[in-house]
């Protein structure tokens, strides 16, 4: 089984070299060992699609109806235009009531929205027509509204998904194509049928295929926008984005949140006394030493400089001690002399300290690591007294 997933893992990286790391290869597939931040992203990205794909059927759906209008009679044109401003309306509202708001299921809900809709007036249509004894122009414009689940299918590209979301998107219109003939059973010409539903699912593979390939460059991006490139702890800026939204959950569920906010003693003697490379090769150390300690939902960020700030979702005061000084007993390397490299830490947990947003969280903690440097450094400073 190993040998077949290493032999799966060299192909796919010939044809995708450089964009994946080989444990995020199963985020091609499934979404649920995706990081915050890739949702988030990638949430924001989907609704923006969606938003476009909306915004291009709103304008070209209510058109065509000038060609029904010359081709068909009165009340079947009637008929389909009614159709195509419902839809039309339907397009309009999803486009002006739905915003990014960097939530996966809005994202998930607003493709399901989107692809709804054209599939309801395919098989209202399809039905409506095979109603009607068409010939000559007529005939050949009805056959067009045969082509709308390819165009669904086709546009399925543009999306960053997993493979299982591009199926539980095609899946719905390919399913709608089956009921389409089973609805014309008595007229239907099996051999074009099948033909129309190979080729359907085939454009469903390549969609699928499309749709992951830009999500393979997309987990490359967001990796290096919100990793730090020397020690591979999260970024600043991504650290904010990932309080902040941590924030928002812990008040939504009423859960602790815990950070810590720490400080390497006496860095500065390191680069000034051995050169900025030992000092690379600290900080590099000093990463690896947290991360072995760290428990699993805890994110470590590299502040600046010499400054980390950590992490800790669902952890009241007490247990953020507990891991700091778990922390601090393991220790955090060596310094370029041998002797033991010590930080000075300030806690704070949001509701402890009462604070109201993420930023007044962190300036406590930064008050207090202020606090431990005082006090003779290599500490950590809490809220209780």
């Amino acid at each position: 089984m190993s040998h077949l997933a290493d032999v799966v893992w060299h192909r796919l990286t010939g044809l995708m070299p450089g964009e994946l790391k080989k444990a995020e290869l199963t985020w091609l597939a499934f979404p649920q060992q995706h990081l915050a931040l890739l949702a988030r992203r990638r949430a924001t990205m989907i609704v923006n699609r969606v938003r476009l794909f909306a915004f291009l059927f709103a304008a070209l759906t209510p058109l065509w109806s000038i060609v029904d209008f010359i081709v068909f009679d009165h009340p079947l044109w009637l008929a389909l235009a009614a159709m195509r401003l419902l839809a039309c309306g339907a397009f309009a509202t999803l486009l002006l009531c739905y915003k990014p708001s960097g939530n996966l299921f809005d994202a998930y809900r607003a493709m399901a929205i989107l692809f709804a809709i054209p599939t309801a007036f395919y098989v209202a249509s399809h039905t409506l027509l095979g109603t009607h004894q068409l010939t000559g122009m007529s005939a050949a414009i009805a056959s067009g509204y045969a082509f709308l689940p390819f165009v669904l299918l086709a546009g399925l590209s543009i999306f960053p998904l997993t493979l299982l979301e591009s199926l539980l998107v095609a899946s719905p219109i390919l399913l709608a194509q089956a009921l389409a003939g089973y609805l014309s059973w008595t007229t239907l010409s099996w051999p074009s049928f099948a033909g129309a539903f190979w080729l359907l699912a085939l454009i469903s593979a390549v969609s699928s295929l499309a749709g992951m390939s830009q999500l393979a460059f997309m987990i490359a991006l967001v990796r290096q926008a919100i990793r730090d490139p020397l020690t591979g702890a999260f970024s600043r800026g991504s650290g904010e984005e990932v309080l902040e939204m941590q924030f928002i959950i812990s008040g939504r569920s009423n859960a602790p949140l815990a950070i810590a906010f720490l400080d390497l003693d006496h860095f500065k003697s390191i680069n000034d006394g051995y050169g900025h490379e030992a000092g690379d090769e600290v900080l590099i150390a000093t990463t690896e030493h947290i991360g072995h300690v760290l428990r699993r939902g805890d994110m470590l960020v590299r502040w600046g400089g010499e400054e980390f700030l950590l992490i800790m979702p669902n952890t009241d005061l007490g247990q953020a001690e507990i891991a700091i000084a778990r922390l601090r007993e393991n220790g955090f390397g060596k310094r370029p002399d041998g002797s033991p490299l010590t930080a000075s830490i300030g806690i704070a947990e949001r509701g402890a300290d009462q604070t109201q947003d993420w930023k007044e969280l962190i300036d406590k903690a930064d008050q207090r690591m202020y606090q431990a440097k005082q006090a003779g450094r290599d500490r950590f400073v809490s809220s209780i007294p």
